[in-house]
């Protein structure tokens, strides 16, 4: 039976990163640059069905991050996937009802918003964030509003997406239907 569990374990978790993973390539021009919103985050309500999830999500970002040809970010994306995976899993443990569903989504908003703007200055060169009425220059400034950028995309893709497939998944009771704990 403890081979079971482990079996499964594997299978949501390969789930999980094969979903992130194609998402985030069959959407790539949504998906990266300084204004993005990269649906594959809606998937980051997941941890709070499975444990799983929370690897699952990490190669899952790896590897869509390496096919975009970027070791930077494939390390730091990736770690603020796994981060806020950790941090959401950790929220299904401890809120229950609607406190739940609305910090659910907070943690992977607020790590890609503090890291993902690093990555694209460092590691893909963005220095200078242009508007239809202002060009942007310097480190701050172009951290600062690629910070907003990001934040608003996570926000679309993280309450906006993430929201409704927990509801969705929720009604459905898949995940209590194959052991899950949630």
């Amino acid at each position: 039976m403890k081979s079971n569990k482990k079996v499964l374990y594997l299978a949501q978790g390969a789930v999980v990163a094969a979903l992130y993973a194609s998402l985030t390539v069959a959407m790539w021009q949504f998906s990266s640059l300084q204004i993005q919103v990269r649906l594959s985050e809606a998937l980051c309500v997941l941890p709070l069905f499975t444990p799983a999830a929370v690897p699952g999500l990490y190669v899952g970002c790896v590897i869509a991050n390496l096919l975009a040809g970027n070791v930077w970010d494939a390390l730091f994306g990736a770690l603020a996937t796994l981060l806020a995976a950790l941090c959401t899993y950790r929220i299904g443990k401890h809120f229950k009802g609607g406190a739940r569903l609305l910090l659910a989504p907070l943690p992977a908003v607020v790590f890609n918003a503090v890291i993902v703007p690093l990555v694209l200055y460092f590691g893909y060169g963005f220095s200078t964030f242009e508007t239809q009425s202002a060009v942007f220059e310097g480190f701050w400034p172009v951290y600062g509003m690629t910070a907003l950028s990001v934040l608003a995309g996570q926000a679309i893709a993280c309450y906006g997406a993430g929201i409704p497939l927990y509801l969705a998944l929720k009604k459905t009771g898949l995940f209590q239907k194959i052991g899950s704990d949630s």
